[in-house]
């Protein structure tokens, strides 16, 4: 249960501060909004160091299904072990969605736009197209196992001195892959909160966009999985 408790904690660090930062670009009547995209792709980079660093530890901060399924794939994690890491990767996204909503509470009331409200719980794509939006999300998941894998060496387990690498190529996805997309790269960071926007009293808020929403759930399993069978071929 400590695990699962890390790695809750350690997802709600990483969607507080990465939806948090969404948040106060894209609502009305907030001191950064309209401060862009670099904004947003540093933010997360930094929600990411905190959350790692919190976590790595106790959990060895996976803080994504996608980490979590690409470890037990090349056998430095256990299978039985996945179920819990998962659930708490979900229940902290949820957590951390919901108190980014309770602190831009007065600002969802302020923005009239439903599609902005959304895009603080979770991504969309630029231009809709199934197959490209799927690939951009394999493509960028890709990236970030592959990179943690070669970054945590060996041992194939973060350590809080990885926060940092790993932030940093957060961030470089984000600047390089986010633009399709907006890089969701983690089931849990989207899913999660797409799942509080659904359910809390959000005002005049718009449908949570079901349609799309297995996409940036399968494209970074898809992503994952395909790094770590490279990654045991290396």
């Amino acid at each position: 249960m400590n695990n699962f408790l890390f790695e809750l904690i350690g997802t709600a660090f990483l969607i507080l501060l990465g939806d948090g930062v969404v948040a106060n670009v894209v609502l009305n009547k907030t001191k950064g909004n309209n401060s862009g995209w670099i904004v947003i792709t540093f933010g997360w980079a930094i929600a990411v160091f905190v959350g790692v660093y919190i976590s790595a530890a106790h959990s060895g901060a996976h803080l994504n299904p996608a980490v979590t399924i690409a470890l037990a794939i090349i056998g430095k994690f256990n299978w039985e072990n996945v179920p819990l890491y998962i659930a708490g990767q979900f229940a902290g996204a949820m957590i951390g969605a919901f108190l980014v909503w309770v602190a831009y509470n007065k600002h969802f009331d302020q923005t009239d736009d439903a599609d902005a409200k959304l895009a603080v719980f979770c991504t969309s794509p630029a231009i809709s197209n199934t197959y490209f939006n799927v690939a951009s999300e394999i493509i960028g998941t890709f990236a970030l196992i592959l990179g943690i894998l070669f970054i945590t060496g060996a041992e194939v387990k973060l350590g809080a001195l990885d926060a940092l690498p790993v932030a940093l190529l957060v961030l470089g996805i984000g600047l390089s892959l986010g633009g399709p997309t907006g890089y969701a790269i983690n089931p849990a960071r989207d899913l999660g909160p797409r799942i509080m926007h659904a359910i809390l009293p959000i005002r005049n808020k718009r449908d949570s966009d079901w349609a799309y929403s297995w996409i940036p759930v399968m494209g970074p399993v898809i992503g994952g999985v395909l790094a770590a069978f490279l990654f045991k071929l290396l």
